[in-house]
């Protein structure tokens, strides 16, 4: 970008006085929204955001909140952007992290396709704890080698490519996050998903389900690939996959940390 551009910008969005900054609160343990994004909050005249996200926030009676439902994120991304236009500070509320599988796709997507003027806002994006790092902190380190992150949800996708992808993630050696991994529309996919997996992947790689991880109602569970069962999961869950060199270690009271260990041996 052009400095004559910046400073085009920077001059939009002082006469304006609106500023947007999407916001990720972490996977709803208060402890794990970080002061910057508290910070966001705190500066916020707006808060716009799924329902039960918003929900998880102390609003003060000044603070405006436009709640909205699931599976809208392109309008309400550019419902954000118009406040913010029209001189508001909006703060986008996200669960996670806003860029992973969040509101920040959404909003830079409403900036691309709508009104021009929307390019010379003030947008910034505040990084919160992600459910699958919340997830590997929670059972130890599966993620300490090469890993991903694939949504099962086939709503902005075809499930084709969702397929394409755990073949491809499992055949090199990823750890997989499983985002989306089942809904009431969508019981049958996380099943699928392991029918999938099973063909490339040993059946005692290690499986984890977590539901509501750092919430009062959490609740984890390490199994295998091979005894995976597709009722574990729900909009709530991640779903972790390991690879043929994660490990399980039992623990003294029954439970047990798993880990991936850095390093694969050459082939």
């Amino acid at each position: 970008m052009s400095a004559d551009r910046v400073s085009a910008d920077q001059v939009t969005a002082e006469r304006t006085g609106g500023r947007l900054v999407v916001v990720g609160i972490g996977p709803g343990d208060e402890a794990m929204v970080t002061p910057q994004a508290r910070a966001a909050l705190a500066g916020a005249t707006d808060l716009v955001g799924y329902g039960p996200y918003l929900a998880r926030l102390a609003v003060g009676p000044e603070v405006v909140v436009h709640a909205s439902d699931n599976r809208v994120e392109l309008e309400r991304a550019r419902h954000a952007l118009g406040l913010a236009a029209s001189g508001r500070v909006v703060a986008v509320v996200s669960g996670g992290d806003a860029g992973v599988f969040g509101m920040a796709s959404a909003v830079f997507e409403a900036i691309e396709q709508g009104d021009p003027a929307w390019r010379g806002l003030d947008v910034s994006v505040v990084p919160g704890i992600s459910a699958l790092l919340a997830v590997a902190a929670r059972v130890g380190a599966p993620l300490g080698h090469d890993f991903c992150a694939i949504s099962l949800s086939d709503n902005l996708k075809p499930w084709e490519t969702v397929e394409r992808r755990l073949v491809a993630a499992a055949g090199a050696g990823f750890v997989m996050a499983l985002y989306n991994p089942a809904s009431r529309a969508r019981a049958w996919q996380i099943g699928r998903c392991f029918e999938v997996l099973r063909a490339v992947l040993p059946e005692e790689v290690p499986v984890m389900f977590a539901r509501s991880v750092s919430r009062t109602d959490e609740l984890v569970t390490v199994t295998s690939l091979g005894a995976a069962d597709p009722a574990l999961a729900d909009m709530r869950t991640l779903v972790m996959v390991g690879t043929a060199e994660t490990r399980v270690i039992a623990r003294a009271d029954g439970t047990s940390w798993v880990y991936t260990p850095r390093g694969v041996a050459a082939s």
